[in-house]
């Protein structure tokens, strides 16, 4: 936009660029009035006028003042221009040039009256008011205050300009305001101007109307995010001069239907992020001299409007951001002149259509973040003039066509995060102009192609989370520009070579098979900032002080290799974050007590033993925030040195003794696993910072501090669960609770839970499993929006869980499990609870994008996952980590009477249901056989009677069934799952017949089939009598949790999925745009 402004001033005023040489000196008196001025500030280039001159308008800024010399003619002084016949000054030009200070408001500057032009944009003026008497430059014609941290109210003395031509007072940061009579001036007087830029002026207390009266010479009028309200002017559109009208980002501001004149010279129109109606774009096609337009942020319910594709002159068109609801026309291909595409994140759906391939003039595409779906077109290949292409974030599948090879133009590509599979094709390789390339989250798999001179100009590459197999290939140890790699999460194998190119920055390559040593030239890549490793087959010794070498150095993660770390002295390193799990250490490394810069420390499953050192207070001088020594052997902690530590994990060691308190700012303090004893410290209040708590698994007794109920506005996760603690549950839960996760299970509490905890609107589990609680079911719990699991099994609660209330109620809407086992409830099942489980309905759709239930550590600590207590086979069991997909209801061994009511059959997700050990009469309902991902069926011990239903024969899924100890008569069903349950399903019931019982039914029945596995699984995991747990903590995977299920089940499909997808690739992790986030 500003080098558009520098064209027209210069064909309409070149009497405002006079040479800046001639005959005539300017005067003394102006050359000390511009050294004045800038002897009022200091020249630094501040970050902000870095950012908005280098980054945003890519100008290049530099200190211009540092040419003003006194003594010097001020007329060949840098960004000075005076008029050739008597040597005023007539023109000044300070953009982007590193001033910075508080504007005097008696400033020497207005003392040149003879200024016409004067650009002080891209300058840092600290929040100082624009002068009032900026009103005595009254033959200026141009004025760009833009982007200088000018801030305060808009003096009215700046409408007195009368002979602008041009104003620019933008900066997007509201930190201007203007009144309703400054701006009436503005328009009233400004009778000569052509150009007014006045985005992000915080206009909110002014009527739109005030513009009703613009110039008829205006050419453009941009007041984007200027907090406007109410309805723009339509007569805008009939100044027969407009060229750029930019109303973007005013949300409250709309334009009413109109039919827009085809003799408009409107060229740039933005109406991004405010209420336009559709009416209005559905006549948009009568601007046909339009080149640019920007529509992003608002609604089209009826998909894109077809008249957007007739403006046949269009260059550019931004839709981001918009709800389009829809599929792209094919019409798309009469944009024959359109240069710029940008349709991201806007919903679309459908395929990718093959008529653009006629947009022959295109440069950049941008298709991401949306719905599309099938392949890429391999037409895309014709659009020869790309530069960028970015179909990311969508549904794309199939492979990757070989035509985009003939791109050359091409700089920048992306294709992450589809579904993408194959080999990526050899054509590539002749995109030698590439400087970013992602095809990250896909399934892509074989080798990367290669050739040893392959992407000479690349900068940036991603292609992490796919199945990429063999050797790394030969290019990634020569490209010459190569800054950012990222190979994580594939299956890469063999060695890492030498590198020969110096450039890079960035390089993960964790989760492959990656094996041998560390090749030397690691130690040469002096620009190295982080270095991952992790979870490869690496071997060797390394001497850590190598590291050394490194000075810019920040992040190592060398966790889960085979590598031996060695070092005698103390290291120098700059790291900020060292992550050495599972390195086989037997005790602090002593190369830690020169890293003064470090702030995460991972020593988690190592073998060391004894207690942390005292000299380890020493390491990050103080400002260690991150330490993680989970999974080794301490036996002793006396105190936490460290002041700023915000998250510390002790768990799984041997630790004995009281519970150390850490210091106030820790956010999370896990400890779980331990034998800590005795009573918490009511120091543990004073941690008003503290987000995730797990104390779990030791020997905690005494009363739960009631103060936990008051730090609930910052605790997310609290889990207290196997310890000792006895007497009441917290009363008292604070307005504004934060927990999400709420865990007693296994203590002796005597409850009550009282309603204050439905101040935790956004509690998804709690566990206030095998204690003593006597009470009566909370029927009031059934009001938390976002719970999800409940367990309140194995206390003493008792009475029905019927509802009085006639009042239609969002019962546990979102509930998936159920647990109410092992209490002392009696009266029917409760059909209205039934009824409100929208989530296991399926009404209720499931948002989380994550596998396990659980809350980001916001210490860098990754994802910790929340666990729950069930009962399986009569046994207690732990789920250390909570699928999200689990779907169960346990309300075993209690008093439950009258019958199974049907309504059961409404619950279509659910895969576990259990009511046995219950008074449950009459027969089993034929509409459980709809529950089509049912897999876990026990209705042992009650007192059902009738026949078996045939419809069960339809469960698919089902891998465990039991009505032992019933009533039942009549032929047990035949075929498909039921020929893999035992005997021992159907005990108790005499009058049952047919396979597998002994009875006959006197009829012929079909043998039963040679099963060779329990469950008639086609798994390509083979269980055979090794087990698998859900663990946590240093991939432990083994263990008698899972033992048992398999033992007594089968192999139910919940669990062979989970297994499975280990052999999958790991969840996806979510990519950041712009500046991403590291993952490790």
């Amino acid at each position: 936009m500003a080098s558009y402004l520098f064209l027209c001033l210069f064909l309409f005023f070149p009497h405002l660029y006079a040479s800046s040489s001639g005959s005539h000196s300017c005067s003394h008196h102006e050359a000390a009035s511009l050294i004045q001025f800038k002897n009022s500030f200091s020249i630094t280039q501040t970050d902000h006028a870095a950012l908005y001159c280098n980054e945003i308008a890519g100008h290049k800024s530099y200190p211009k003042t540092n040419s003003w010399k006194e003594g010097t003619d001020c007329c060949s002084w840098d960004g000075v221009t005076c008029d050739h016949l008597n040597a005023h000054i007539i023109a000044l030009d300070l953009s982007c040039s590193w001033l910075y200070g508080n504007f005097p408001s008696n400033t020497t500057l207005f003392l040149l009256p003879h200024l016409q032009k004067l650009n002080l944009a891209y300058n840092d003026f600290n929040h100082s008011k624009i002068p009032s008497e900026f009103g005595r430059f009254t033959s200026l014609f141009y004025l760009n205050l833009s982007n200088t941290l000018f801030a305060g109210e808009v003096p009215s003395q700046v409408s007195h300009l009368s002979k602008l031509v041009s104003l620019d007072l933008s900066f997007w940061a509201n930190v201007l305001t203007i009144d309703k009579h400054a701006l009436e001036g503005l328009v009233h007087n400004l009778t000569e101007v052509r150009h007014l830029f006045l985005d992000g002026m915080d206009m909110s207390s002014v009527n739109a109307h005030v513009f009703m009266n613009l110039s008829s010479s205006l050419r453009s009028l941009s007041l984007a995010g200027c907090n406007l309200q109410g309805k723009f002017p339509k007569n805008i559109f009939d100044l027969p001069n407009l060229n750029l009208l930019n109303l973007g980002g005013n949300q409250n501001l709309n334009l009413d239907p109109l039919k827009l004149n085809r003799s408009s010279n409107l060229e740039h129109l933005d109406l991004s992020s405010m209420s336009s109606s559709t009416e209005f774009i559905d006549s948009v096609d009568n601007l046909q001299a339009l080149k640019y337009l920007d529509i992003s942020g608002n609604s089209f319910v009826q998909g894109l409007p077809v008249s957007i594709t007739n403006l046949s002159s269009l260059e550019q068109l931004i839709i981001s951001g918009a709800n389009i609801f829809g599929e792209l026309p094919d019409s798309m291909g009469n944009l024959v002149s359109l240069k710029f595409l940008v349709l991201s994140q806007s919903n679309l759906s459908g395929q990718v259509p093959r008529s653009l391939r006629n947009l022959l003039q295109l440069t950049h595409l941008d298709l991401s973040q949306n719905q599309l779906s099938g392949e890429i077109p391999s037409s895309l290949g014709n659009l020869l003039q790309l530069t960028y292409l970015d179909l990311g974030w969508n549904q794309l599948s199939g492979q990757i066509p070989r035509s985009l090879g003939n791109l050359l133009q091409l700089t920048h590509l992306e294709l992450g995060w589809n579904k993408l599979s194959g080999q990526i094709p050899l054509s590539i390789l002749n995109l030698t102009q590439l400087e970013y390339l992602a095809i990250y989250n896909n399934s892509l798999e074989g080798s990367i192609p290669d050739e040893v001179t392959a992407f000479p100009n690349l900068i940036y590459l991603e292609l992490y989370d796919n199945f990429l197999n063999r050797t790394l290939p030969s290019w990634l140890y020569t490209a010459p520009s190569l800054m950012d790699t990222d190979l994580s999460q594939n299956q890469f194998s063999g060695h890492i070579k030498e590198f020969q190119s110096k450039s890079l920055e960035y390089l993960y390559l964790n989760n492959n098979k990656l094996q041998g040593p560390l090749p030397s030239s690691i130690f040469q890549l002096l620009n190295l900032t982080e270095l991952v490793l992790s979870s490869n087959n690496l071997s060797g010794v390394i001497e850590f002080r190598m590291f050394s070498n490194l000075p810019n150095l920040e992040l190592l993660d060398l966790s889960y290799n085979s590598l031996s770390l060695t070092s005698n002295t103390t290291s120098t390193v700059n790291l900020a974050s060292l992550f050495l799990s599972s390195c086989n250490l037997s005790e602090f490394p002593q190369f830690l007590k020169g890293l003064k810069s470090l702030k995460s420390l991972d020593l988690s499953c190592n073998r060391i033993e004894g207690k942390i050192p005292q000299w380890m207070q020493e390491v990050g001088n103080g400002f260690l925030a991150y330490l993680n020594v989970s999974h080794n052997s301490f036996a002793e902690v006396e105190h936490f040195p460290w002041k700023n530590i915000a998250a510390l994990d002790l768990s799984s060691n041997l630790i004995r003794g009281n519970l150390p308190i850490p210091a106030s700012k820790i956010s999370v303090f896990l400890v779980s696993n331990n034998s800590f004893n005795g009573e918490v410290s009511s120091l543990i209040c004073n941690l008003t910072s503290l987000r995730i708590l797990d104390l779990s698994h030791n020997n905690l007794s005494g009363t739960i501090p009631q103060c936990f109920g008051n730090l609930s506005n910052s605790l997310v996760s609290l889990n207290l669960k196997k310890n000792k603690f006895y007497g009441t549950i917290p009363p008292t839960f604070a307005k504004g609770c934060q927990l999400s996760d709420f865990n007693l299970n296994g203590n002796l509490l005597e409850g009550p839970l009282t309603p204050s905890i439905l101040n935790c609107n956004g509690l998804e589990v709690l566990d206030l499993g095998n204690n003593k609680i006597n009470d009566t079911f909370p029927h009031w719990l059934g009001s938390l929006p976002q719970l999800q699991v409940l367990v309140l099994k194995s206390n003493h609660m008792h009475g029905s869980l019927c509802v009085n209330s006639s009042k239609p109620s969002p019962f546990f809407s979102k509930i998936q499990i159920f647990d109410l086992s092992n209490n002392y409830f009696s009266g029917p099942l409760p059909v209205r609870y039934i009824n409100s489980f929208k989530a296991i309905i399926n009404l209720e759709k499931i948002g989380s994008t994550v596998s396990y239930m659980g809350v980001n550590d916001p210490e860098g600590g990754g994802f910790y996952t929340y666990s729950i207590g069930i009962v399986m086979k009569g046994q207690d069991m732990e789920l250390v980590k909570i699928f999200t997909m689990w779907m169960i209801i346990d309300l075993s061994n209690s008093q439950f009477e009258w019958g199974i009511p049907e309504v059961i059959g409404k619950l279509n997700l659910l895969k576990w249901l259990n009511l046995s050990h219950n008074n449950l009469n009459d027969g089993i309902p034929t509409s459980i056989g709809k529950l089509t991902s049912l897999e876990w069926l026990d209705l042992s011990s009650n007192r059902l009677s009738g026949t078996i239903p045939n419809r069960l024969e339809d469960l698919p899924f089902l891998s465990s069934f039991n009505v032992s100890e019933n009533q039942l008569h009549g032929q047990i069903p035949q075929g498909k799952q039921f020929n893999t349950f035992g005997n021992d399903s159907y005990e108790g019931n005499k009058r049952l017949c047919g396979f597998p019982v002994s009875k006959g039914c006197n009829i012929i029945e079909p043998a039963p089939p040679n099963v060779l596995e329990k469950d008639g699984s086609k798994s390509n995991i083979a269980f055979g009598w090794k087990v698998v747990l859900i663990g946590y903590g240093c991939e432990v995977v083994f263990g008698m949790f899972m033992g048992y299920v398999v033992f007594q089940t089968g192999k139910p499909k919940w669990l062979v999925n989970l297994v499975e997808n280990q052999h999958e690739k790991r969840r996806r992790r979510k990519s950041k745009k712009g500046s991403r986030q590291r993952r490790i």
